[in-house]
């Protein structure tokens, strides 16, 4: 998929300006799972615009810029449909924790743990979020998404409460050792030994 779909998927949701939708992949739905700015998100939406698959109109305010609000056509409607028979590509994940974590043998004992607080902070303040969405009249595929991210959220939470003694207590032990190695070394004679 790219920016260009995922313009034609949230305009199926109502008209709005390129503001709104990047505000939707920063703070809204797609931010948990498709990350798209202003930089990619109004080239698509001219492309689109040339392509006759989005419409846009300007709407002025007194004393404001003009707005373009973007709506999707029918021919736009139908290249979604096109877009979306395709087989989706493999996910791929791209977090600063993980690769944190994945180094965390580099890290002290105390750095991971934090690590380990703030992801635990940041997914349970997602999954509120996430679940302050539930019994809404949600459609049916954004309901069954919303649940499928509240299985992923919960998963990564119940491992890392299950599992953070497991890098904290080896690193921790890695400390200890290289500590212990350190005070086991001969120190070298000073002028006051001599």
């Amino acid at each position: 998929m790219d920016v260009k779909t995922l313009c034609l998927g949230i305009l199926t949701r109502g008209d709005a300006t390129g503001y709104e939708i990047k505000k939707q992949c920063g703070e809204g739905p797609f931010s948990y799972f498709y990350a798209a700015g202003f930089g990619s998100i109004y080239p698509a939406l001219n492309s689109l615009c040339d392509a006759n698959l989005v419409a846009v109109r300007e709407v002025r305010e007194e004393g404001r810029p003009t707005r373009k609000i973007y709506s999707i056509t029918a021919a736009g409607r139908l290249k979604l449909m096109e877009a979306f028979s395709a087989t989706p590509a493999p996910d791929r994940l791209r977090s600063d924790f993980l690769l944190m974590s994945f180094f965390g043998h580099l890290l002290s004992a105390r750095r991971v743990d934090a690590l380990i607080n703030q992801r635990l902070s940041y997914l349970r303040d997602r999954l509120a979020e996430m679940h302050n969405c539930e019994g809404n009249d949600l459609p049916s595929g954004e309901a069954f998404t919303l649940g499928y991210g509240i299985a992923i959220y919960e998963a990564a939470v119940d491992y890392l409460e299950g599992h953070r003694h497991e890098i904290v207590g080896a690193v921790l032990k890695e400390e200890l050792a290289t500590e212990a190695g350190k005070i086991a070394e001969p120190q070298p004679a000073t002028e006051d030994d001599r």
